[in-house]
């Protein structure tokens, strides 16, 4: 079958995500039959590079050997069991190893990033409630951030285009100032304005710090807001204040975890450590679903009480799936045994330099880099910017989906030299294509993340 077979079959059952699918009439779905490393194949044979991980997920490649021997492996021992009164080998041993290379001491799971920012957020609700503390019921998220679209997640969701349909059904969150370096005044750099964030957030937290129950925040780099960085003191910071006021501070690092920033986990680069953090995306690789929240062994000693309504009763069908931890495993041990952050470190030396015809464009405003990630804002009249950029990169062979008008990278950690340079090169021309036409292909300018 080719490409048109597998489009109509999708139109007719298939309901696609973060999708107008209005939309699909005039710019078609792309079917994909397999991936190899950095590559996706469609039906036709036409190659794509896959610039974003496929959703930030793909770590070291579509169908890396490890990964896929690791499962098949597992799948002739235990595919799944019901975690609920039963344990198994992949469970205990990841969890070890995360709360080992965390500084944490637990670990809960579930099925994906939204799911654990839910439990979260949960967690952290409950553990004032059992310590008779319930009027610390709120939750602080920065500007523009992003944790999920579940209705709870939502709350600290700051994407009016995800989240403003459903704001009946949202307890609101309390949203404090960016530390995105792009609003830096004259004369700041980084870390002024990460520190004048976070005295934002100080007064917040003095003047409410009784009703809040944690701060949660993306480090380093806040995705759905445009690839936003930030200064590592912000986090330092943010963790004096949340021990100082008595709140909790929750990391969600669903996105940035795993070697995204440079470091395995982007906290590591200010020295500290969360009350939770929020594990998803990269931990299997990009085989499986699984999402992990790890937190103290302070927060699992209030709920541990011969009351079963003081635990903590929240579940999903597969928490914990064998398959998914045995590939979970598989890739922290190539984190252990392949020195995958110095290889990295030494890639993006290079690949900063490929990309400095990107850096010079005149229409380039705010080229930024941190680890395995690059992003810049294109000075664009166009209001159809995203889907134009996203269409006729695929026409090249390439994968890159804009947020609004900033252009990112996050590629799987495989990509050689020969394809940054395509990326680099496909990109430039395009941004002169799109110069020299215009056009509303969209009434929105902004593609998903």
């Amino acid at each position: 079958m080719n490409n048109a077979d597998w489009l109509s079959r999708t139109h007719q059952h298939v309901w696609h995500p973060c999708t107008q699918m209005k939309r699909h009439e005039a710019f078609p779905l792309v079917p994909i039959r397999r991936g190899d490393g950095i590559w996706l194949e469609d039906f036709n044979g036409k190659r794509y590079l896959d610039a974003v991980s496929s959703w930030w997920v793909n770590l070291f490649g579509h169908g890396h050997p490890r990964i896929k021997n690791a499962i098949k492996q597992q799948l002739d021992e235990l595919e799944h069991v019901i975690l609920a009164g039963f344990t198994h080998q992949p469970v205990v041993e990841l969890s070890e190893k995360l709360c080992e290379l965390s500084g944490l001491d637990r670990a809960f799971y579930g099925s994906d990033g939204a799911s654990a920012t839910e439990i979260a957020l949960k967690m952290s609700f409950h553990y004032w409630k059992n310590h008779g503390m319930a009027e610390k019921c709120r939750f602080v998220s920065l500007e523009n951030s992003y944790h999920g679209e579940t209705v709870g997640a939502l709350a600290v969701t700051d994407v009016p285009l995800f989240s403003a349909t459903y704001a009946e059904l949202v307890k609101p969150g309390i949203r404090v100032p960016t530390p995105d370096t792009r609003q830096a005044r004259d004369g700041e750099s980084s870390a002024d304005v990460a520190l004048r964030a976070a005295g934002a957030l100080e007064n917040v937290l003095a003047k409410q710090g009784h009703a809040i129950a944690a701060v949660i925040v993306e480090p380093l780099v806040q995705g759905a807001a445009g690839m936003a960085m930030y200064d590592p003191v912000y986090l330092s910071r943010l963790r004096e204040l949340c021990d100082r006021y008595q709140v909790h501070l929750i990391a969600d690092e669903i996105a940035v975890g795993f070697g995204r920033t440079g470091s395995l986990f982007a906290c590591q680069q200010a020295g500290i450590t969360p009350d939770f953090l929020c594990l998803s995306k990269g931990i299997t690789g990009g085989f499986l679903p699984l999402s992990c929240v790890l937190t103290t062994d302070k927060v699992y000693q209030a709920f541990y009480h011969d009351e079963v309504s003081r635990g903590f009763l929240h579940s999903h069908s597969y928490t914990g799936n064998a398959l998914a931890c045995r590939a979970a495993l598989e890739v922290l041990a190539m984190f252990a045994e392949e020195n995958v952050l110095d290889n990295n470190r030494q890639k993006a030396v290079l690949f900063n330099d490929i990309l400095t015809p990107l850096r010079n464009r005149p229409d380039v405003r705010h080229f930024r880099h941190v680890g395995m990630i690059w992003a810049f804002d294109v000075d664009s009249p166009r209001a159809d910017f995203a889907q134009a950029f996203f269409a006729a990169m695929l026409q090249r062979g390439c994968l890159v989906r804009p947020i609004g008008k900033t252009v990112y990278f996050m590629p799987p950690y495989c990509i050689e030299t020969g394809e940054m340079r395509k990326l680099c090169e496909d990109t430039l021309a395009v941004l002169d294509d799109l110069r020299q036409t215009e056009g509303d292909l969209s009434k929105d300018s902004t593609a998903l993340p």
